[in-house]
Order: C-alpha cells, then structure tokens, then sequence
C-alpha cells in the first residue's frame, strides 16, 4: 500500500512555471511507474506524462511535450513534474499516480494508487 501527497500547486500567470511534487510513503517507491495525470471538472482525467521505475524511460502527452519533464528522486520516494510555459489550458487538478503490476502508462485504470490531487490554476 502506498500513501502519497502532492504539493507545488497554485496560482501562476501564463507563461509561468511551477513544479509539483508527489512524496509516497511505502517501501516500495522505487519498483513503480509513476505517472502525473490531471482532471477538470466534468471532464474525463487526462494522462500528462509517466516515468519508469529506473528513471530510464519517460512519456508525455502531446500537449505537454517540450514543456513539461517528469522526474523522480528513488532515495526520496518523490516523483517531481516540472511545468514551464504554462497555459490556461493546463488549469486542472494534478494527480501522481502509481503502477504496482504493470499495463499502459497513458491509462489510469492501470495503476494502482493515487495522491489526493493539487490544484494549478494558469490565468491569462
């Protein structure tokens, strides 16, 4: 079982940047893929990248890509997502995620825990 929390949500201006973090408290951290993924209200969650256990391989969605990078600290149990050039459009609620038993990085029904969620809100 995994306990995980957010932080580094907030309020910034377009074309601003923020880095979340996603701290676990299991033993485990360091065999999962973790993943970020974000949710707007009425609307279905959105896969926005994911990084694999070792740190070797990362992915990110399309509207992302180029502006964000995922990173992950195995000796901290953290897993960072560093958002630059920030867009309206990018206003959700961010949530880190964790893959215990392995599927498609870009699905949240394949991973297994889950952060309560930080708010980032991007104002023109």
């Amino acid at each position: 079982q995994e306990h995980m929390v957010e932080s580094g949500g907030g309020l910034v201006q377009a074309g601003g940047s923020l880095r979340l973090s996603c701290t676990a408290s299991g033993r485990t951290f360091n065999r999962y893929t973790m993943g970020w993924f974000r949710q707007v209200d009425g609307e279905d969650r959105e896969f926005v990248a994911a990084i694999s256990s070792n740190a070797i391989y990362t992915y990110y969605a399309d509207s992302v890509k180029g502006r964000f990078t995922i990173s992950r600290d195995n000796a901290k149990d953290t897993v960072y997502l560093q958002m630059n050039s920030l867009i309206p459009e990018d206003t959700a609620v961010y949530s880190c995620a964790a893959q215990s038993h392995g599927g498609r990085y870009s699905n949240s029904n394949d991973y297994s825990y889950w952060g309560q969620g930080t708010q980032v809100t991007v104002s023109s």
